[in-house]
């Protein structure tokens, strides 16, 4: 009985277990940064002292077990092995891995790169608000970067407190209400890096993931181009959304929608991700987000829409085109 139920909790775990090792989890251990390098550099050295150490307790556990009947055994020898192994090494041991920490901390620090480019972050309940100072313009849950240069990210919290992480680029910064807080990183490889909240903040924490895509500089360059432009679509669609509550939240440039209580939705088209991760933005769930968000994000900012079916049509037409 107790080896069933062992196989049935083991075959629940599993599925678990391997989502959290699939090739799109976000490990530290795959750094796409330098800074996240030294981390995970940091990480295989404490975990190699370690299986070092615990071979090493192995070893000598089942050697004083072989000689515990020794009466031979002198108690000046025993002393002295004490204070060499038990007392000096794991000091030595302790302070070489915190100076190694030490260290590795430097790559966070600020490089003083007049090159950098700066992105103004500020955390709400449960998305992320992106600001491009120098372009002008703002957007949300997804940071463009450029591969190979300085990032400094600005962050800021318009409620409670978040915390800023994406563990293949960069250590966790918090957003603390306020005060405005620096941190810099670059990637230096092309990827899409999901982030995530690391501090709990609210019922729908899980839910406030975002997306770093690390691109050439060529490409960085065309998407601050067309994120920079008003939105141009126009037709039924636009005046709908214009005539709907949508506008009274949302901002979409270059039209008579002036919210600031929700994103951004200029060139939502363009964004991989609905809700901060919650649903990928595919016209079928832009739908069903437009329609009832609460029911993908319980507690969200975003009420239910009395659209009518041909609304939500050309509503989800509409800003599905603003790419």
């Amino acid at each position: 009985m107790a080896a069933t139920k062992i196989g049935r909790t083991a075959a629940a775990c599993a599925p678990l277990l391997a989502a959290s090792c699939s090739a799109g989890a976000p490990s530290a251990l795959s750094p796409g940064g330098p800074g996240a390098a030294r981390v995970a550099g940091l990480w295989w050295l404490l975990f190699g002292i370690a299986v070092v150490v615990c071979v090493v307790v192995t070893v000598l556990v089942l050697w004083a077990v072989a000689r515990r009947r020794d009466a031979t055994a002198r108690t000046a020898s025993g002393r002295r092995f004490v204070v060499v192994w038990g007392l000096a090494v794991p000091a030595v041991i302790l302070t070489f891995t915190y100076l190694t920490g030490l260290d590795a901390m430097r790559a966070f620090e600020d490089p003083r790169d007049p090159k950098a480019l700066t992105v103004e972050v500020t955390g709400h309940q449960w998305w992320w608000e992106v600001r491009y100072p120098a372009s002008h313009f703002t957007t949300a849950n997804e940071i463009h970067v450029p591969v190979g240069r300085t990032v400094h990210v600005r962050l800021r919290t318009a409620d409670v407190n978040h915390s800023f992480w994406v563990p293949q680029l960069t250590v966790k910064t918090d957003l603390v209400a306020g005060r405005v807080n620096d941190m810099w990183f670059t990637a230096n490889r092309p990827g899409l890096f999901r982030g995530q909240c690391a501090e709990y903040c609210g019922t729908q924490h899980g839910r406030m993931a975002l997306h770093i895509v690390a691109e050439p500089d060529a490409a960085f360059t065309a998407w601050l181009a067309r994120q920079s432009r008003p939105a141009t679509a126009a037709g039924e669609g636009r005046q709908v959304f214009e005539a709907a509550s949508c506008a009274s939240c949302h901002t979409v440039a270059g039209t008579s929608a002036a919210g600031k209580q929700g994103p951004d939705l200029t060139h939502v088209g363009g964004r991989r991700f609905l809700g901060a991760g919650t649903l990928h933005n595919t016209p079928a769930d832009l739908a069903a987000w437009i329609a009832n968000a609460q029911a993908y994000k319980p507690g969200n900012r975003m009420p239910p829409q009395p659209l009518a079916p041909e609304q939500l049509r050309v509503i989800t037409a509409y800003l599905d085109s603003l790419e």
